[in-house]
């Protein structure tokens, strides 16, 4: 599947993050644990934002201006409606240059859905567009290889990939950064890093 697809998927499912019994805490406690290593607060980037705002209301909270990117041109509709004010992009990430710099990049749940080729050259794009002593958080599949994958669980068929936990480990350390914290979930392969560009 390419990110294009991927986005029509999502497109199709946006009900899933807008009903009253989606989970809005789901990677607060691991953001504020990211926000805890910044030391300038001004912009920050959401790579794959969706549609619920709970990361763009958090960072906002912090002080920062936050921007939003997705593939899914229903999901940035939703998420336009809640923050009007805000800059959101309807991009591929693969494909997408930044033109600006960040304090903060988030990349929760959507990394995994990029081509596993795609993956080293996203990262350290990513990498790229922080400032100075950013933080980057990101949640990706703890595989002990890299992997990828296809299933519907969610409804539709949506592709996910993965580097692995030793791919991701020693991509950030050839990138320049200090790893600040590794979490992880082994029942069901979920992890996250929180990343300091030197």
């Amino acid at each position: 599947m390419t990110p294009k697809d991927i986005g029509q998927a999502y497109d199709q499912i946006t009900y899933l993050w807008t009903r009253p019994e989606f989970n809005r805490n789901n990677g607060i406690a691991e953001h504020k644990q990211a926000l805890s290593f910044l030391h300038n607060k001004e912009t920050a980037l959401d790579v794959g934002c969706g549609c619920t705002g709970r990361f763009i209301d958090l960072l906002i909270s912090e002080g920062l201006t936050p921007e939003g990117v997705d593939v899914s041109k229903e999901m940035l509709n939703l998420a336009k409606q809640k923050h009007p004010d805000l800059v959101f992009h309807h991009q591929d990430i693969c494909q997408w240059q930044p033109s600006k710099k960040y304090d903060f990049i988030s990349a929760w749940d959507s990394i995994w859905h990029i081509p596993l080729t795609e993956q080293t050259q996203v990262i350290g794009k990513l990498v790229a567009s922080l400032n100075s002593k950013g933080v980057f958080i990101f949640s990706f599949g703890g595989t002990d290889e890299p992997a990828e994958h296809c299933d519907d669980a969610m409804g539709v068929e949506v592709y996910y990939s993965s580097l692995g936990t030793n791919g991701f480990l020693q991509l950030i350390r050839q990138l320049g950064c200090q790893i600040k914290y590794l979490g992880s979930e082994p029942i069901d392969l979920h992890c996250y890093l929180i990343v300091q560009k030197n």
